[in-house]
This record gives structure tokens, sequence and C-alpha cells, in this order.
């Protein structure tokens, strides 16, 4: 539970007695405080099973460093991975990555403002396993070793972080963050720190931010797995009781943001930027409480109710023909101090739309403070925010820990209540039907003020854009009070979506399998359908359909008139109806239908719980019959498209990716810029995209639909029949093919030249055709693990150079058989090409050598690890039963994963390297622009705000 929106509408409940009651602790979270002050949170959880989630949450983070330890919070935590007393130098995680877990997707950590948690997911399918997480959540608390050396080499991995977080965002964000956090620490407490305070610092600086801020005191342990509770509270108790707090302990301050009566305007552009947006933000005056009765749940429920409300009014705007903006929402709710709330809005818009944009904000938020809501619109949120609760209460027993843990953490650092999904869905089923249009209209006045308002602008700076002007946003306000505006019309909602018919259709076959749990059955229109049917989650169900073909059928012009409009078709509704009609008709329910055409299929995506199961099969008929033909929607489309994309190619890492897939393409006629540009856009066919959808989706014949999760089965069917055996079937059933365009082949050397800051980003690729080999994909696979663990050993760990890598490979069956492989690193300009010479040597070691049998046994450990929790995931059932019909695998291979990496040597993976990985190199580079040296000076200031990921 997390307030979004709060209001000082009276709402009381009170018990007999006449006094408030407080919201509840959920019981079956086992919690308590050690002697020395630090904290427990304990909860039994079985999903997934024999698995633990742990977090260590610290009530410190960057706004308490001193003045010239600015950085050090963050560094601190970096350092927790850099030599412990029990794993030294990286010990840590070579000990966590050899029982499976993967350094960077489950190892992590983050440093904010006010807190640093550490994460660690531990697998308890070995003894030991458990006795090893505690462990190192034991020697991150207290046990940090903090070497000179290890400092010293952590420098440059944390600076390489810092040089990510340079751009235009921060240039910005460092003119208009002081007016943001007026007056506040905050605004100088940026958790990145300074580049000369980060080079410069001496260690002891350091160990003294970890002496007087790691202390008992401000932790808390949180447990949640499948475990045994008593047995961790004992153990919680033995090993983290009996460490001291100092008897000289430095008060942890809470810090303010202080209140100011003017509006505060910042209006900032960048030639980098790469989009448009307005907010503003009108603090609280009075200092933000957690929620700790009954009566303050009720009033977060009303709020809840009040921003849905009107949000939903935005999301109307969104989904029209003339969208004032991209998106835009408001809401109630924390910044980045634990002191303040405050009401605020938000729009990413077109280029020099932000005026208007916060005029509509604006104006939306004083028609519903003058006229207030519609009873209709009142019942739409309610249906809407009840049907959120009671998924998530179904799904209560299959909840995973991870999705669990993070609310007792919160409740460590922010004292959010912690009653649980039960306890919270039984109140909003007891409060929301009492909830009048009286109390709603009242919610919005307690918000919108003329003091403590900011407002920020920002931009890409053009010759063509002008940007209004301070008055012009101060006037906004002023205008606002006089401007003549009309109560809101709510449209009614629809009562169907499809009018009743009688089925044509039905099930001519079925056939199961036993060894895939599966029920496949032949319709008479001849389409297919299998379901598997499961007990993951309690109210889940998980689709896919494909039909063989997609753009691959087309002409190279079609492909070019079509495929940026393919996304935009839904847009236009079903069956006569608006998008705004159907996004009416779906309030309350959970539902989604994504139809979609893509380069060898067309089909649909889509999720439902069990009570709206019907719905989606409403919608999958509709799409197939009642697409409308809407060219107004296309544009509207293709505007709000352009806001999100049209300055894409100003960021570098866009630039680099579609200029150099333009270079690798330049002989594929069907290849086009991966952001639409104008001269995309201006080239797309509307009406023959539309056309070609029809006749795709005319043929159900050549369909294959598949259905996982806890399928009622003779419900199921009943609908099956009814809606897609009754779909048309026109035409024969096709198949994709080989357009028989390939990349570039040889050796290739290509750098791009883009951006101001030191930022180079280097990829190394090998690709070509190849027979397809079960194996040989593996050990890529495999290969792409390992590479990557000496990548971060080599260039992070050992350089210093780069603060994150990535290595994959894989072999392809479609639409041709093909092997690639890839190896990729952000890194500093200056370091690029000695960077790029260690990652070739490491995989060249492995080529004459092979590669060591302890990283291989990691990989296999990681991905042994995921494969087991993704065996209890209904996702990772329907990618594995629709696949074979796409790429003709054998439909039992993925049950044997666990004996195919058993049976994975290092001589497979050897062969692998020599065979693919010793010819066709691609070094593509990006540099920044010429004179780029004179851009760091800018790296002395601040970089980005917020949480900060390490590791």
């Amino acid at each position: 539970m997390r307030k979004i929106l709060s209001s000082f509408a009276l709402i009381f409940l009170v018990s007999v007695n006449g006094f408030a009651q407080n919201i509840p602790s959920d019981p079956s979270v086992r919690m308590g405080t050690l002697s020395n002050g630090m904290k427990y949170y304990i909860k039994k959880n079985v999903k997934p099973e024999k698995k633990v989630e742990m977090r260590l949450a610290i009530d410190a983070g960057s706004i308490l460093e001193d003045d010239n330890q600015q950085g050090l919070a963050h560094f601190m935590e970096h350092m927790n991975f850099n030599g412990t007393k029990n794993f030294p130098g990286n010990k840590l995680v070579d000990a966590l990555e050899s029982i499976g877990i993967k350094f960077g997707q489950h190892l992590n950590a983050y440093t904010s403002f006010d807190e640093t948690v550490y994460m660690l997911p531990v697998p308890l399918d070995k003894p030991g396993n458990l006795d090893t997480g505690l462990k190192v959540m034991e020697d991150w608390a207290f046990n940090a070793l903090l070497t000179d050396e290890e400092i010293n080499k952590e420098r440059g991995v944390v600076l390489e972080e810092l040089r990510l977080g340079l751009g235009p965002d921060k240039r910005m964000m460092d003119k208009w963050l002081p007016k943001m956090m007026y007056n506040s620490l905050y605004a100088k407490r940026l958790p990145i720190g300074k580049k000369e305070i980060l080079e410069n610092f001496k260690p002891d600086v350091l160990r003294k931010f970890h002496k007087d801020w790691y202390r008992p005191d401000l932790m808390a342990l949180v447990v949640v797995g499948d475990i045994n509770v008593d047995e961790i509270e004992q153990k919680v108790k033995a090993n983290f009781g009996k460490y001291k707090n100092s008897a000289s302990s430095r008060k942890r301050n809470v810090f303010d943001i202080p209140n100011h009566k003017e509006t505060l305007v910042s209006i900032e552009n960048d030639p980098d930027a790469t989009g448009s947006s307005v907010q503003f933000v009108m603090k609280d005056t009075e200092n933000y409480t957690p929620d700790i009765t009954v009566a303050d749940f009720n009033k977060s429920i009303l709020d809840n109710v009040v921003s849905t409300m009107i949000n939903n009014r935005y999301n109307d705007m969104v989904e029209s023909n003339n969208p004032p903006f991209t998106f835009g929402y408001v809401y109630h709710g924390g910044s980045w101090g634990r002191t303040k709330e405050a009401f605020q809005g938000y729009a990413m818009t077109k280029e020099g739309g932000q005026l208007d944009a916060l005029k509509v904000l604006l104006e939306e938020v004083e028609r519903a403070n003058k006229f207030g809501f519609t009873a209709s619109e009142l019942e739409r949120a309610k249906t809407e925010l009840l049907s959120q609760y009671e998924e998530s209460y179904n799904n209560r027993d299959k909840t995973e820990s991870g999705r669990l843990i993070g609310e007792y953490v919160r409740n460590f650092l922010e004292k959010e209540s912690i009653p649980g999904i039960t306890w919270e869905y039984e109140q909003y089923k007891k409060e929301l039907p009492n909830i009048t249009l009286e109390q709603t209209n009242n919610v919005l006045k307690n918000y919108v003020k003329e003091d403590s308002r900011v407002i920020v602008i920002t931009g890409p700076k053009k010759e063509t854009i002008k940007y209004p002007t301070e008055a012009d946003v101060l006037k906004v306000f002023s205008d606002l009070k006089v401007a003549k505006i009309e109560p809101y019309q709510e449209k009614k909602a629809i009562k169907s979506l499809v009018q009743p018919f009688k089925s044509t259709g039905s099930i001519v076959k079925t056939e199961t399998d036993s060894k895939l749990g599966t029920t496949s059955l032949t319709l008479s229109n001849g389409a297919k359908v299998t379901y598997k049917k499961t007990d993951f989650k309690d109210d889940e169900i998980m689709f896919s359909a494909r039909s063989l073909g997609g753009t691959s059928l087309l002409s190279d012009a079609d492909v070019l008139k079509t495929q940026h409009a393919f996304a935009a078709l839904a847009e236009a509704g079903v069956n006569g109806l608006t998008q705004n009609d159907v996004t009416r008709y779906l309030a309350g329910k959970q539902v989604s239908v994504n139809p979609g055409i893509s380069n060898l299929f067309e089909g649909f995506t889509g999720r439902s719980t069990k009570k709206d199961f019907a719905t989606m099969m409403e919608l999958i008929y509709s799409y197939f019959t009642g697409l409308n033909n809407d060219p107004a929607s296309f544009n509207a489309f293709r505007t709000k498209q352009s806001a999100f994309l049209d300055n894409m190619l100003s960021n570098p890492q866009f630039y680099f990716m579609n200029e150099h897939m333009k270079y690798m393409n330049q002989k594929n006629p069907r290849f086009t810029n991966i952001i639409p540009l104008k001269e995309d856009w201006d080239q797309t066919d509307y009406n023959k995209a539309y056309n070609i959808y029809k006749e795709k989706f005319a043929n159900a014949g050549n369909f294959h639909f598949y259905f996982v999760g806890n399928i009622e089965e003779e419900a199921f069917k009943q609908l099956v029949s009814q809606y897609i055996a009754s779909l048309p079937t026109k035409g024969t059933n096709t198949t994709f093919k080989d357009v028989g365009y390939r990349q570039l082949k040889g050796e290739i050397n290509r750098t791009y030249k883009k951006g101001k800051d030191p930022k180079s980003m280097v990829q190394i690729t090998y690709s070509g055709e190849a027979p397809y080999n079960e194996k040989e994909d593996l050990a890529l696979r495999a290969l792409g693990g390992v590479v990557k663990i000496k990548l971060t050993e080599q260039l992070r760990e050992e350089a210093g150079g780069v603060y994150t890598t990535s290595a994959n490979g894989s072999m392809g069956r479609i639409p041709y058989s093909s092997y690639s492989f890839s190896m990729q690193f952000p890194c500093g300009p200056e370091n690029a090409d000695k960077l790029t010479k260690i990652a070739l040597g490491e995989l060249d070691k492995i080529i004459k050598k092979g590669p060591e049998q302890k990283d291989l046994d990691k990989y296999k450990e990681g991905e042994l690890n995921d494969y087991k929790t993704r065996l209890k995931e209904n996702n990772y059932w329907l990618n594995q039963i629709s696949q074979p019909q796409l790429d003709g695998r054998d439909k039992y291979t993925f049950l044997n994963l666990e004996s195919a990496f058993a049976s994975l040597t290092t001589a497979d993976l050897q062969n692998a390297a020599k065979k693919y990985l010793t010819k066709d190199k691609v070094v593509a580079t990006l540099m920044p622009e010429d004179g780029w040296e004179n851009a760091k000076k800018e790296e002395a200031k601040p970089a980005t705000a917020g949480a900060v990921l390490t590791k």
C-alpha cells in the first residue's frame, strides 16, 4: 500500500470506544527489534519455491554526507562488493555466482538521498546457501574491509557510472533542480556526487562515513521466501544482535524542503535534448506524515478515486484524434524528501507544446475544482480500483517474494503501513461504496495553491522552437482565474463490445500431450487452439496467437509504405466504436489484447483474469472482424509518436545504433531508420496498411492460438467455440519466406561521432549464416555468459574502465539458419581502444585455451537457477509451447535443459568460439564529436538525480 493522493476531506472510522483505530500489521510478517536497535522482518512465502529474497535497508544515503563526502554514500555501496571480512577481495561476487546468483541481474543495490538498500535473491536448492546469504548480509551491514587498494581500484568504476549520467538531461537538471528543491540540501546531495571528490578523497573520509552511518540502529534486515520463520529469526538474533552502536553516534537528521511564497519557473533547453515536457509542483505547506489510522487509509482510498477520475480525463484526451500531449497525469504524493508531499502534474508534448499542455493540465484540475465529477466517472473509478485490488487479492497466495519484500523495506524507511493485501482488499470493498461525489469534489481544493509552486519546462534547443518566457508561464495561472470553463461532459459507456450472435463453429478434434500437459483443439474453421491449465497464478490467463507470413510476404515497396502504420491500426477502435469507447467498456476489467504484424508473422498477445476472460475473447473477435478504418486516428498516433521520437537521434546512443544498422543493412532496400523520421512518416500509407491487416486477419484457419493459466476448461471451450471457431476462413494457408537480404560481412571497423560529452560505446559483433545446431546454440549462449563474467572482471574490476558490460551469443533458425555473438560496453573515449583490445584478448584466450571451468560452472548455476523459477511461470510456458510453430524446434527440448546444461563442457565452448568467432568481426565505436575534451569540465557537476543502481 502506498499513498498516491491524500486528502483533508473528513472520513473518520472510529471504534466503538471512540478512539481511532490503527491500521493493523500483516500477522504473517514476523517483525522484531534486536537489543542494538536493528529491526527485522521475516515472512514465509513459497512463490517461487526453494528461493528466498533478502534485503538490507540502511536509513542513510547521500543526504547525510559531509561536504567532503559528496558521492561517498554511493561509493560505500560499491565497496561492499569489493572486500568484506568473510569474502575478501572479489570473493563475494565469486561465491554468490557459484551458487547461481548472477552479478548485476540478481545481485544488486541502490543508493538514494535518504537510504541505501542491498538486494540478494538466494536459491535454496543446496545446503548452506541460506547461511551464505545471511553471512553476506551481515558483512554488508558491518564488515566491509575498505582497504586503500580496493578503494582506489573502485574509483574508476564509480567515475564511469558518473560518466553515464552526463548529457542534456543532466545539463538541464543542473539548472532547474535548485528551484525544484528550493533552499534544501537535496539540491546539493545527488547520490552520484562530485567528480573531484570521487577522484581525490582520502580513504579515511569514506571510512568515517561507514563508521557514522552503517550501524545497527539505522538498519533493517528483510527476509521473505520459502523458509522456516523461527529458524531465520534465531539466526538473525545470533548473528546480527552481537554488533554494537557507537557510544557517540551521530544524530540521523531529517531534512526539510522549505516552502516559498513565489512561483518559481525554470525554462531549459539543450541542443541534444530528445523530448519536450512540462511539469508543475504545488508543495504542501504542512509536513508529510504516514498513514497510521484506518481513517488515514480511507482518506487515501478517496484520493486514489479522485486521481483515477482526473487521469481518466487526460487519457481520454490522449486517445482522441487531437491529443494535447503524448501523455499527461496529475497526482499527490512524495517528492525527493521525506517531509514533503506535493500536488504534481506532468505532460510529454510535441515540440513547443509545453505551454499549451500546462494550460490543459491546469484547466482540467480547475474544471474538477469548480464543477466536480460526474456520477458515471465516480462509478468507473471505483470499479477500476476494486478490480485492481481484486486481482492482487485473488493471486495473494501466488505472489512472488520479490514483489512483496519492497513493502516491508518501505515500512522501515518511510513508515508505510503493511496490513497485507487481504485487509486492504476488504477495506476497499467496504469503503468504496460509501464515497460520495460531495467528498470527491472537495479533494483537489486542498492541493491547488498559489505558493510553493514550481514549473519546469524542458526541450530541444532549435531555431524553429520559440519557448515561452517566465511571464508567459505565470500568465497561465492568472488567465485561469478568469477563464470561462464549462462542466465536464462524460460520454455514456457502451453496454457491449460485440453484438450477440449465434456461433457457426465448433471443436472438431481434441488431442492431449501428457509431457507438456497441453490440450490442442482443431476448430471447424481450421484454426487451432492449444492450452495449458496451470496453478502458477490463481487469477491469470495469458495468450498469444500467430499466423505465419508477416511482412516477409510483402514487396519491398509495400514494406516501406506500411511498417510504421501497423502499430497505429488498433488506435482506430473496433465495431464502429472509438478507442475511448473501448477504454470505457474495459473500465474495471483486467484484460489486454494487442494485435500486431511483424516480419515473420501476424497475431496477438494478451492477458486477462478468469473473470474477464470472456471480454478478452470479445476483443480477439473484434480485432479480427471489426477493426475500424480511421485515418484521423493514424494522424493522432503519428503526432504522439513524433513527440517521443522526433529528436531521439540527438541522443548519441540512438544515433549510433541507427547509423550502424543502416550501414550494416545498406544492401537491404526494406531497411529504413529504426526510429521513424518525417520522411518515413510522409511515405507511410495508412489505407494500404489497413487493407493488408484485413487481408491477413481474414483467414483464421492460418492461426494457432495459445492459452496458459488457471483455465476453467468447460467455459473455455464454450468461448472458443463461440468466438474463435466463428472467425472467417478465407484463402490458402501461408508461411513466412526468407527475403534474401543480409547484413554486410567481413572485417569491419567503423567509428561514429555524436555528442559533446566524453562518452563512448564499443560494440563488437560476429555473425553470419550457418546450419543450425542445438548443442552449438547452447554453447554460444553459455559463451556469452562466460565472456560477460570475464569482461566484468577485466574491464571493470581490474581496469576500472567501465561500469557495465554485456555479452550474448546464440544461433537462429529463422528466417534462415544463422549465428551471432556480441560484446558491448560504455566507456571513456580515451579508453575505448585499450578496453577493446582487452575484450578481444579475453575472447582470444578462450579460443586458444578454452574457458575456465569455474566460469562455466557459474554460468550453469545461474541459468539453472533462472530455469527452475521460469518453469513455474505462465509466460515462460506460453513462449515454449508457441515457439515450435514459428521455428520448427522440437517442442520438448526445453524440458531437458537441465541435462543439456550438465553435459556442456569447456571444450564445447572453445570449439564454438573457434568455429564462429575467428572471422567476420565488426567493431563499431561511438565517439563524441570533435572538441569533446572541453566537455570534461562539466563532469565536475552533480549527475542524474534519484536512485543510483550499482551491481
